[in-house]
């Protein structure tokens, strides 16, 4: 073991133990002329059976970490290769692991083991979207650091796989027993997304109900048994994150984070209640009619009736093919046009694709027809629904086969104008969604929309005038480096690569050659991250092939005189 107050390639001083694992012990350690503090993973080589299996693992899980960019996972700053030990320098993350905190307090808050499970469904999704993706594999409280700001760090990637297509199933069994999924014993299958989506339900199940999945009898019984007075929504989502066959799962992180953030529409209680309405209605719609109080009667059963068939064709739509689903939701819409979900599920299907064209765009504008009743009976979930099309439009309107942005544009704004800011906190709290995100990513996209309807006619000035607002919206940096905002920075991007395209002549009277290749090379630097994001998102992808052609393009005007189109810089080299 390293000692207390020894210091490591003259630069990092010991200052006490922090963990201890089977092959690992954990220093914190200050580098004293940074004056920061960093983690140093120390594994000894005399201290394990095969010290070449244990090397190989963790030569992967510094080549994975060394690639990654993503707030909830830890960095990599320094490898060092000693004749005792293998040491590794990372981030050091001050808060508990959740394992401690769970010995600590047992079950803890079904509040924050959602709000956790979120943040970790986030990262999960981030590594899955990796070329090739990459299978973490081994998700456990252990593994898991809190901080003290209530954000979750995803640790030890010991065990992370690359995905391979080719290969029929895994040839060692790692993670650990009662966390790990079926397919990650030998000779049940290869571990995929699917595999870590069951991983995290078990950890859900142990943080919410205090019981360990890892010790006898190794079994995870329905949340409620345990404790009654949880979410049944949530117990849902547990139970099909853990079914032993992966195609019984969600299917990926996306599908899981829709479910989380909307567990309380699963709630049986809620559905029990709806039941109990109404059998209220019937029973007092068939004493009506006995006692002959017939106006009345009739119309609270045809209530009942109008809204039984509302339900109907939204359940199943649910299930039903796209242009099914569609005529299904205008019905749902055209008997309660009050009501926000079909509304609200019929944008989701229509935008499904990322492209909302000029057909689709009318669809919806038919089914509106009566969307004030909507405003009416429910004017904060109006003011959701306005934010959300808002946004699909601005991202997504396409003439053909083209993304007009200005035309999408000026569609958005009208939404945007609907969407009242005074009703959006609470309107984002009852439905469960993150205010502070959405009020942020609404003043930036309202003024984004803004933007690109107003710069029709392009001068002087109107081009340093842009170019401020760009530099407002590359530096923040909650933006750009926030993955579920990666549409927004897409679109910004191919905005500004556009702009400077179309008007060269006039940023080249402002700006040097090196001002503008700067910005475009911070671009080039995110563009395979937002790839990641995108993943197969055609028309998202589409957007970033068409950013690096602009790219090119500009550089060739940039650079007339540089020799086969080739111009070495300081970030790589331009084509």
């Amino acid at each position: 073991m390293l000692e207390i107050g020894q210091i490591i390639d003259g630069k990092y001083k010991i200052l006490n133990v922090i963990g201890k694992g089977g092959m690992s012990v954990v220093y914190l350690a200050m580098n004293e002329r940074a004056n920061k503090q960093w983690a140093i993973k120390e594994v000894r080589k005399d201290g394990t059976q095969d010290f070449n299996v244990v090397r190989q693992g963790l030569v992967a899980e510094i080549d994975m970490l060394k690639r990654f960019n993503h707030p909830n996972l830890p960095s990599i700053v320094d490898v060092i290769d000693g004749n005792g030990s293998f040491l590794i320098v990372m981030d050091y993350i001050e808060g508990i692991a959740l394992d401690k905190k769970l010995q600590e307090e047992g079950a803890l808050p079904q509040s924050s083991v959602i709000e956790w499970s979120k943040q970790l469904c986030d990262v999960l999704g981030y590594l899955h979207s990796r070329k090739p993706p990459i299978i973490y594999r081994d998700m456990k409280p252990a593994n898991v650091m809190l901080k003290p700001d209530n954000t979750i760090t995803l640790i030890d990637f010991g065990t992370a796989r690359e995905f391979k297509l080719s290969s029929v199933e895994d040839t060692t069994v790692l993670g650990t027993r009662g966390y790990a999924a079926p397919e990650q014993y030998g000779g049940q299958g290869q571990t995929d997304p699917r595999t870590d989506i069951y991983c995290l339900g078990a950890t859900m199940y142990h943080l919410v109900t205090g019981y360990n999945p890892a010790v006898p009898p190794y079994e995870m019984v329905p949340i409620r048994q345990i404790n009654e007075l949880l979410s049944s929504g949530l117990e849902a989502i547990i139970l099909k994150c853990t079914r032993p066959n992966p195609p019984d799962r969600y299917q990926s992180c996306a599908e899981l984070m829709y479910a989380l953030e909307h567990y309380q529409e699963l709630d049986a209680e809620s559905q029990h209640i709806q039941n109990v309405k109404w059998r209220s209605f019937i029973a007092a719609a068939s004493l009506a009619v006995v006692t002959l109080i017939g106006g009345v009667g009739f119309n609270i059963a045809k209530n009942i009736q109008t809204n039984s068939s509302y339900e109907s064709y939204v359940d199943t739509a649910a299930t039903a093919p796209y242009e099914e689903k569609i005529k299904l939701y205008q019905k749902a819409i055209a008997l309660r046009p009050e009501k926000y979900e079909a509304y609200s599920e019929l944008i989701n299907v229509l935008d499904n694709d990322d492209v909302i064209d000029a057909t689709e765009y009318e669809i919806f504008e038919k089914a509106k027809v009566n969307i004030s009743e909507l405003k009416k009976e429910n004017p904060e979930k109006y003011t959701l629904l306005s934010y959300d099309y808002a946004t699909a439009l601005l991202f997504d309107y396409y003439e053909g086969d083209t993304y007009n942005q200005k035309v999408a544009a000026s569609k958005s704004l009208v939404w945007f104008g609907n969407a009242d800011e005074k009703l959006i906190e609470s309107a984002a709290e009852k439905a469960g969604r993150d205010y502070k995100r959405i009020q942020s990513r609404k003043e930036i996209l309202h003024s984004l929309a803004r933007f690109l309807d107003s710069s029709s006619k392009v001068t002087q000035e109107k081009c340093e005038s842009n170019w401020a607002e760009y530099e407002r919206l590359f530096n923040d940096e909650e933006l750009i480096n926030n993955t579920g905002d990666y549409k927004t920075v897409i679109s910004i991007y191919n905005i500004f690569v556009c702009d400077v395209l179309n008007n060269q002549d006039m940023y080249r009277s402002s700006y040097t050659s090196e001002d503008i290749d700067e910005r475009l090379k911070d671009i080039e630097n995110q563009l395979p991250q937002l790839s990641g994001y995108a993943n197969e998102k055609r028309a998202q992808l589409d957007k970033i092939e068409n950013i690096s052609t602009n790219i090119e393009n500009i550089r060739k005007y940039l650079y007339p005189d540089a020799q086969n189109n080739n111009q070495n810089t300081e970030g790589g080299t331009v084509q």
